[in-house]
Formats: C-alpha cells, sequence, structure tokens
C-alpha cells in the first residue's frame, strides 16, 4: 500500500505559476498509474491529470489543457503537477491519487491552491 503527502500549495496571483509535490512511501509510483484531483467549494471533486504507469501517457482535463503538466521523478518516488497561467477558477484543494485494478484507491490529504484575482 502508497502513502501519499501533498505539498506547494498556497497563495498565487492570477496569471502565476506553482507546482505542487506528491511524496509517495511505501511503495514504488511506478507501479501505479497516477492522478490529480482538485475540489472547489462548494463543488464536487474533479478529475484534472493523470499520468499512466508506464509514465508515458499522460491526459488532461479540458479546463487545464496546455496550462497544466503532470510528471513523475521515479527516483524521489514523487509525482508533481506544474501549473502555469493560473485562474481564480483553479483555486481548489488539490489531490493526488494512485490507481491499482482500475480505480483510485489511495489518496492523499490534499493541499490547498487559492488564485488571486
Amino acid at each position: 500500500q502508497v502513502q501519499l503527502v501533498e505539498s506547494g500549495g498556497g497563495l498565487v496571483q492570477a496569471g502565476g505559476s506553482r507546482r505542487l509535490s506528491c511524496a509517495a512511501s511505501g511503495r514504488a509510483i511506478s507501479s501505479y498509474g497516477m492522478g490529480w484531483f482538485r475540489q472547489a467549494p462548494g463543488k464536487e471533486r474533479e478529475y484534472v491529470a493523470a499520468l499512466n504507469r508506464d509514465g508515458l501517457n499522460t491526459y488532461y482535463a479540458n479546463s487545464v489543457k496546455g496550462r497544466f503538466t503532470i510528471s513523475r521523478d521515479n527516483a524521489k518516488n514523487t509525482v508533481y503537477l506544474q501549473m502555469n497561467n493560473l485562474a481564480a477558477e483553479d483555486t481548489a484543494v488539490y489531490y493526488c491519487a494512485a490507481a491499482s485494478a482500475g480505480s483510485y484507491r489511495y489518496w492523499g490529504q490534499g493541499t490547498q491552491v487559492t488564485v488571486s484575482s
């Protein structure tokens, strides 16, 4: 079983950038497909980006395509979400998750990103 801890959240101005990290322990992230999700106040959690297990393919929600990049560093056992050109609607708690047997089973505690306009 893998444990996930997100970091890197904070307050950023609109148009700025932020990189979130998701540090894994207990098992190698290369064993899992990895994803980032977010939940804004009063809204349901939504998918943001994903990276398949072999790390060769990435997927993005339309709302972040071209602005966000998911990546991983196997040596550091860490997944990243680089977020550029941030907007107020990107304000949310961001979660990373690890997929096993076709579903996201392991979740971090989340990190808050607030974009000021």
